[in-house]
């Protein structure tokens, strides 16, 4: 008896094995397929944020240059206030209105663009103060941003809210990218920066 037992001990042990084997085989070969999967979907959503970021960058070149250090567009047209005011000058009034238009359709033409996948733009409007001790130039550097936005407004330039947001800030005399101490006044200037929010990539 104990001799037969021992005989069917090993084929047994030899079927369960190779039953293992397979089922092993089988789930590298799923494993394998699933992570191939994902690694080729995670290439096409890279590429489409790379395409979306490369259309933000698509504002006109007589309007805008695109700061490649700080990842910003800078108005090629430096708006500058005059010393403690927010009240934009009369010389730049039509140059800005452009600007706001040019934005506006921008945003429109992403919107359609990119109409079947999640994404949202943010339009940050950030005022800027010289370091002259004045005791309000961070209150000052956002009445400078909201004097933009205020303009834009009476001019009919209202981005599309359903895909984008407008933010007006003032950075005061703080930020990066400023001018050097030898040309501190030009600081007291705008900078308009669009940021793409971008959601589940289909």
């Amino acid at each position: 008896m104990k001799g037969n037992s021992s005989g069917f001990f090993w084929p047994s042990f030899t079927d369960l094995m190779t039953s293992l084997f397979f089922i092993m085989l089988v789930l590298y070969v799923l494993t394998y397929v699933k992570l191939e999967y994902q690694r080729k979907a995670t290439d096409n959503q890279l590429q489409k944020i790379k395409q979306i970021q490369a259309a933000v960058k698509e504002l006109p070149k007589q309007y805008f240059a695109y700061d490649s250090l700080y990842k910003r567009f800078s108005l090629v047209r430096n708006i500058e206030f005059e010393t403690q005011k927010d009240v934009i000058k009369p010389q730049y009034t039509d140059y800005l209105v452009k600007v706001g238009t040019a934005i506006k359709t921008l945003i429109d033409t992403l919107k359609v663009k990119y109409a079947n996948q999640d994404i949202k733009y943010v339009v940050i409007i950030e005022g800027m103060s010289s370091r002259d001790q004045y005791i309000e130039n961070y209150p000052l550097s956002y009445k400078r941003a909201q004097a933009i936005r205020v303009l834009w407004i009476q001019n009919n330039i209202r981005l599309d809210q359903s895909v984008c947001e407008v933010q007006v800030s003032g950075s005061g005399t703080g930020g990066i990218g400023r001018f050097p101490a030898d040309r501190d006044k030009q600081n007291q200037r705008i900078l308009i920066q669009i940021v793409p929010k971008i959601g589940e990539i289909k």
